[in-house]
């Protein structure tokens, strides 16, 4: 036996595949933390804030009639054709499609996998630009792609020989994390580009109708037989639990992937519910997604003006969720995240799409309570983060004063100096906050996220040479205590106040 041969009958590629992360991760948050799931507020999957068709009562459904009616058939094996589904989906969406260009799928990932399936070759370029969707890279690879990822600003400017190089090309509108929505007329372009080089353009509209729906080029497919529409039902209509969604291609290109999938790929449930959905009256545009996306616009508005605070830059969107910069932030993107988790509300931390560090998260839009929760808890944990910096500062600052008395005017602090010349910074981090005592310069001042917050902006006491060694004698003998910290103030600060 070859001692190079793997170990396992599979793919030597596939030993380094490492899964896709997602958000929505609720079991495996309660567990690491002991919160009860139906306690946890999940702001990390991008699902319609708008509730399900079933919370609205004008929709006329009622989804346990349709659980009876799709359980009715489970003694049976699917129709494999999915005519209804198909002709249901061809009407939900309009712009001329029909059901011989509808291809069903249990979710989008399986939609992936079957054009991947269906088209590369070990070796074949797959081009994939960054930040965006994680399961194009790994369903590619699956397959033994050779992955090339361009930037989202440069998709529209791709090579000639590039194009020709790749097999398919992925562009996701909205895009997943940064929500950011291209035109038609952009995606008609590059389909036609695309096509003179031979390149499969694979257009993902998975959110497309929380955003707008008349922005889709469905329409273009039967003229043009390399591009791909991808649909996802799952996030419209707020139901991730029941995978279903379907993928629009010229009929001929339609035929070959529906010959290809997976035999009875949607089981009854699935194939029933999502059939009654997509024959709602209107379609993407019927009343419960119209709602939906003047819903998702006005909760978008109000997060982003919350979310505007310091050290977090939110990126403008037009969908639900939105892609945040937390460059200027001293926690990471995972440390928040974690730290968000441990409070019961659950960001997605985007260290796991391709090359972009740990400075971003995406927050998916919620109901007004539920966005006020978010906003409040992130408020939250910085606060307690900075106290435990505070705290670890003071005691290296301590430490360092009974070893060799008070430290002097600090001059390596950030922020020397911020209120007299010569003052000493070895209590920046005021350990009585927030003392509430406006004696002393501090007062009360609007919150840029609401409400009011404590500010030490007016006050110098703390940094005076005389209140430090005073406070230097008392704690570096008696420690942080809560009895020496009301001696320290009594004996020290109030007698320079």
């Amino acid at each position: 036996m070859s001692e190079h041969k793997p170990s396992l009958p599979v793919k030597k590629h596939l030993l380094e595949l490492n899964p896709p992360s997602h958000g929505g991760l609720i079991k495996k948050n309660a567990q690491e933390h002991s919160i009860p799931e139906d306690e946890i507020l999940d702001a990390s999957a991008s699902l319609n804030p708008y509730g399900t068709p079933f919370d609205h009562a004008y929709t006329g459904m009622d989804l346990q009639d349709l659980l009876n009616k799709g359980l009715e058939k489970m003694e049976q094996y699917p129709d494999n054709r999915y005519n209804d589904f198909r002709e249901a989906a061809a009407r939900f969406v309009k712009m001329g499609v029909t059901a011989d260009n509808i291809i069903p799928g249990n979710g989008s990932t399986e939609i992936i996998r079957l054009v991947a399936e269906c088209t590369i070759n070990d070796g074949d370029t797959v081009l994939i630009p960054q930040p965006t969707f994680s399961e194009y890279e790994v369903q590619c690879e699956v397959l033994g792609a050779n992955i090339k990822y361009v930037l989202q600003e440069d998709i529209f400017e791709l090579d000639n020989e590039l194009l020709d190089e790749a097999k398919i090309l992925f562009v996701c509108t909205p895009n997943n994390p940064t929500g950011r929505l291209l035109s038609r007329e952009q995606i008609i372009g590059l389909a036609e580009k695309c096509a003179l080089h031979k390149t499969i353009l694979f257009v993902d509209e998975a959110f497309i109708e929380l955003a707008d729906p008349s922005q889709s080029t469905a329409d273009m497919v039967e003229g043009n037989e390399y591009l791909f529409i991808q649909r996802s039902l799952t996030k419209s209509f707020a139901i991730p639990g029941i995978r279903m969604g379907f993928g629009i291609a010229n009929s001929s290109l339609a035929k070959v992937l529906n010959n290809a999938r997976l035999s009875w790929n949607l089981g009854c449930i699935a194939d029933t519910v999502a059939t009654a959905l997509l024959n709602m009256d209107g379609g993407v545009n019927s009343r419960y997604l119209v709602e939906s996306r003047k819903f998702i616009e006005t909760e978008r508005y109000f997060l982003m003006e919350k979310l505007s605070r310091r050290g977090f830059k939110p990126i403008e969107s037009s969908v639900n969720y939105i892609f945040v910069d937390i460059t200027d932030l001293s926690l990471n993107s995972t440390e928040l995240s974690e730290r968000m988790a441990s409070h019961a509300v659950l960001i997605r931390d985007c260290n796991s799409f391709q090359e972009i560090g740990d400075n971003f998260i995406r927050i998916a839009i919620r109901t007004r309570a539920e966005n006020e929760k978010v906003v409040a808890t992130i408020k939250q944990v910085i606060y307690e983060w900075g106290r435990e910096q505070a705290e670890i500062y003071l005691d290296t600052n301590l430490e360092n004063a009974a070893k060799c008395g008070r430290m002097g005017s600090n001059l390596e602090c950030d922020y020397y100096c911020c209120h007299f010349e010569d003052q000493d910074c070895t209590f920046c981090f005021c350990p009585f906050y927030p003392c509430e005592d406006e004696r002393t310069g501090g007062q009360w001042i609007d919150s840029s996220s609401g409400g009011h917050v404590w500010s030490c902006l007016y006050c110098n006491v703390i940094h005076k040479p005389e209140v430090v060694d005073g406070l230097i004698a008392i704690f570096t003998k008696e420690g942080r205590g809560k009895e020496s910290l009301e001696k320290a103030w009594k004996n020290v600060m109030e007698t320079h106040l």
